[in-house]
């Protein structure tokens, strides 16, 4: 009989480095010449975020916010451990990494062996130390799962997704940083190093419009103007259905199976309506109470052109895996949502469990 957890939890790249370059994302975009100055003004600014920039551009604030991730994460880390699975299902954000110009599936299984991956890359290329001080040429061991990926994506493909699917990173790029901050934070201590689980990805074609348009970047509001945008990446519905066909799948079997959604919720560099400047909290906070509330008539029904507009591209991931939790009727033992003006996303932790007649 399989038993399941479901976790959700973010993979904020930012986390990864230090203090000192916790804010830079909103740093920049206050150099875009095409924000009003008003707009730049702290004095203009929300509380929140006048205090989170402080007197020091976030620096303060940001040892504040990475203890409350770490906490969080650690609780999340807590309850893998007492549910001890055999593999740990993670639907994350493909971004420019395997998906590019020759293809971009909505859905990818990495049916990947265990992957020697330099978890620092994204941070050494923006030119911050990483916040454990190790060699900017660390590699972790991110063991993998090749045979149940190639088993799952029969199963899913039985059930009507056609489903691509990968044996191999793509080569001279980056292994996707969803999947393998997954791996970093819910090892927080130890920087990835002692992660002992298999890890089964599923990447997740999020970015849709600008997945090939942006490529994995950043762009100001006048390289954003000559974009030729990509089409659109599936929609909630899709993502919730997939997560039940994946529970469907492994439910015949006798695997103690981990689902995760990682990702942040709405990303301030997407929300053009509040300048890029901070995530669309109001928008975030409506969609948690979906969520705390188990309403998934609305909460998959969300529209694709509401996520763009919100920012909230990532949360597909969090459709996937609800999805799953729904199907199995896991329960939801604990969540927390962590707003912030200043470090670019909101994030929220989520442990689903199973009940008692389980």
């Amino acid at each position: 009989m399989a038993h399941f957890l479901g976790l959700g939890l973010t993979h904020y790249p930012l986390l990864a480095g230090t203090d000192e370059h916790m804010a830079s994302l909103l740093r920049w975009t206050l150099t875009d010449p095409d924000i009003p100055e008003s707009a730049k003004e702290p004095s203009n600014w929300p509380e929140l975020m006048r205090r989170e920039w402080g007197a020091d551009k976030g620096v303060t604030a940001a040892g504040r916010h990475r203890k409350t991730l770490v906490d969080n994460l650690a609780r999340c880390r807590a309850a893998l451990d007492e549910f001890d699975p055999d593999v740990v299902v993670v639907w994350g954000d493909d971004q420019y990494e395997n998906f590019r110009e020759e293809i971009i599936p909505p859905f990818c299984v990495l049916a990947y062996d265990d992957l020697e991956v330099e978890p620092f890359e994204l941070m050494n290329e923006r030119g911050s130390p990483n916040a454990w001080g190790l060699p900017d040429d660390t590699t972790i061991t991110v063991h993998g799962s090749a045979d149940k990926g190639r088993w799952l994506t029969n199963e899913l493909i039985d059930r009507g997704f056609d489903m691509a699917y990968s044996y191999r990173k793509r080569e001279n790029s980056a292994f996707p940083h969803a999947i393998v901050n997954t791996q970093l934070f819910l090892d927080y201590p130890d920087g990835g190093a002692a992660f002992p689980y298999p890890l089964l990805p599923i990447t997740v074609n999020c970015y849709g419009p600008h997945v090939i348009a942006r490529r994995g970047g950043l762009v100001t509001f006048a390289q954003a103007r000559g974009e030729r945008l990509d089409p659109v990446g599936p929609s909630p519905a899709r993502c919730f259905a997939l997560g039940r066909a994946v529970a469907q799948a492994f439910t015949g079997t006798d695997l103690r199976v981990a689902l995760v959604a990682s990702s942040s919720w709405s990303h301030a560099f997407l929300v053009d309506k509040t300048w890029r400047l901070t995530p669309d909290t109001e928008s975030d906070r409506r969609l948690y109470g979906l969520l705390k509330d188990g309403d998934w008539d609305s909460w998959q029904a969300t529209p694709t052109a509401d996520l763009l507009e919100s920012g909230q591209q990532e949360l597909l991931n969090w459709f996937c895996m609800t999805g799953a939790a729904a199907e199995l009727g896991l329960e939801l033992t604990w969540s927390d949502m962590v707003v912030t003006d200043v470090f670019n996303s909101n994030k929220c932790f989520a442990i689903y469990q199973e009940g008692e007649t389980k």
